[in-house]
């Protein structure tokens, strides 16, 4: 979330960086916006003094027996007591308006990020580019057709069981998946100096909204819901339900076939898609207290950062690094016909999450070493790699500065994205209100957040089979996970 005082002090260095997300300039907009708030602040406010300066004169023109006058004046102060809550409407709406715009606007880049519009204008570190002791192979078999052959990765049964974009491993294959997980693990807490966390993978709408999966990221994550089962407000939900169930089918006949929905008006997986179709409405409406709804995680950036939400931490606490080992869930809404082979981009995967919370001055340092400590992770696995500062137009919503690194993969030819390593700057810290108090100086600040891979299991999986790969079918097991293997070298044909 953006600072508007920080917009009204500069607006060209705002829309500059705009430009460089390849978007249009919006200071005049907010600050448009913003001007409308402040006047509705300003009327509510003025009302408001006025009715106590009445007040307080009704009370000397009575002691002067002057009714005339005092009749006058309690008319005024009536008045004014009637308009005080549509001024006080307006000026919530205002603020609403404000609040909404901004949350809809990204970070902007670091001045030292390259300027370009896509995937393309990324540039190498050639300093970060690490070809391991045996170089990366120049040609082998893809993940998927190695894990196939085994019998050990089934996308078919995953099919089965809950669509496209999942899979089953078993088998040895299952266990080198949880080796890379705990190693990673084991590393980044040993090591590293990260504190280990096991957090909620179900997380509320505020907390999505801190770390900006939303409000513009809605359709790539996904949500359950379930309504209370003892609540006041319960009927009152269903009976507005039913009269706009009503509405709709009356509107088009295929609107439940378009949803997958029978045409019952009582079934509840209609009642769950229309609530969370009108989820912030119904909140606004007063109906969250008769419906729980939580959505799963997409990364545990979202439960680790938000650990510091609506605080105010001390100097001396910073810098706080977290890691946890989790689920992730993701819609993939905006993926379709991408990586459709192979487990790439799945609806579920499993990722090691780097956190840190630290001070202004020291993030960009921050943000160096949790690059290097992702980095050892490849290292230790003896994965070739390269890393990539992306550009402006490349960056994710809330990052004003990202390094990706990429891995080799020698079945596709080609290095593919395994963890992203983000500084946030104060971004995220002000959507969930997350300060501290420096040694120096007057009043909190807001702190920086940063977040990365330490680094995605299922990509570091695919990694393994695909530069491990031997002649007669079978992977070697990276030394790095001897200890988690339980003996076991080498897995593949013929192996259990």
């Amino acid at each position: 979330m953006h600072d508007i005082r920080a917009i009204r002090e500069n607006p060209d260095a705002f829309d500059e960086g705009l430009r460089k997300r390849g978007l249009e300039p919006m200071s005049a907009t907010l600050l448009a916006l913003d001007d409308r708030r402040r006047a509705a602040i300003a009327a509510a406010q003025a009302a408001q003094e006025r009715r106590n300066v009445l007040s307080k004169e009704i009370g000397q023109t009575k002691a002067k027996k002057d009714e005339a006058r005092a009749q006058a004046l309690m008319a005024e102060v009536a008045g004014l007591k009637e308009a005080t809550p549509g001024l006080e409407a307006a000026e919530r709406e205002a603020a609403q308006a404000l609040n909404d715009a901004l949350a809809n606007i990204p970070n902007t880049p670091n001045p030292d990020v390259p300027v370009g519009k896509d995937e393309h204008d990324n540039v190498e570190r050639d300093d970060h580019r690490f070809e391991g002791s045996r170089g990366p192979r120049t040609a082998g078999r893809q993940h998927f057709e190695i894990g196939e052959a085994w019998g050990l990765m089934d996308f078919e049964a995953a099919a089965k069981l809950s669509g496209s974009r999942f899979v089953v491993l078993k088998g040895q294959l299952a266990r080198l998946e949880r080796a890379l997980g705990q190693f990673m693990l084991d590393l980044h807490t040993t090591e590293h100096g990260y504190a280990e966390v096991a957090p909620p993978l179900l997380v509320r709408d505020e907390v999505m909204f801190g770390t900006a999966q939303l409000p513009k990221f809605r359709e790539d994550q996904f949500a359950t819901s379930r309504l209370t089962d003892t609540s006041d407000l319960q009927a009152k939900l269903l009976e507005r339900f039913s009269q706009e169930a009503l509405e709709l089918k009356s509107k088009s006949d295929n609107l439940f076939a378009d949803v997958g929905l029978g045409q019952d008006l009582n079934n509840r997986e209609l009642l769950s898609w229309w609530v969370q179709a009108n989820l912030r409405a119904l909140a606004k409406e007063g109906f969250w207290d008769a419906y729980i709804g939580l959505w799963l995680i997409p990364t545990a950036e979202v439960p680790l950062t938000n650990l510091v939400r609506q605080s105010v931490l001390t100097e001396d606490e910073l810098p706080l690094r977290y890691t946890a080992l989790t689920p992730c869930f993701r819609a993939e809404a905006g993926a379709a016909g991408r990586d459709t082979r192979g487990m790439l981009r799945q609806h579920q995967f499993t990722k090691c999450e780097l956190v840190s919370i630290t001070t202004p001055e020291r993030s960009a340092d921050e943000h160096e070493r949790m690059l290097a400590c992702a980095e050892e992770v490849l290292k230790r696995l003896d994965l070739p790699f390269r890393v990539m500062t992306l550009c402006s137009g490349d960056m994710g919503f809330a990052s004003a500065k990202t390094y990706d690194i990429e891995v080799w993969l020698p079945g596709q030819g080609t290095y593919r994205e395994i963890s992203s390593c983000s500084v946030c700057t104060d971004f995220q810290a002000r959507r969930m209100t997350a300060r501290y108090r420096p040694k120096e100086g007057k009043g909190p600040r807001f702190v920086h957040t940063l977040n990365g891979s330490g680094v995605a299991v299922g990509r570091a999986l695919i990694a393994v089979l695909e530069n491990y790969q031997n002649e007669g079918g079978s992977v070697t097991v990276p030394s790095a996970l001897a200890p988690y293997m339980g003996g076991v070298e080498r897995i593949g044909l013929g192996e259990s």
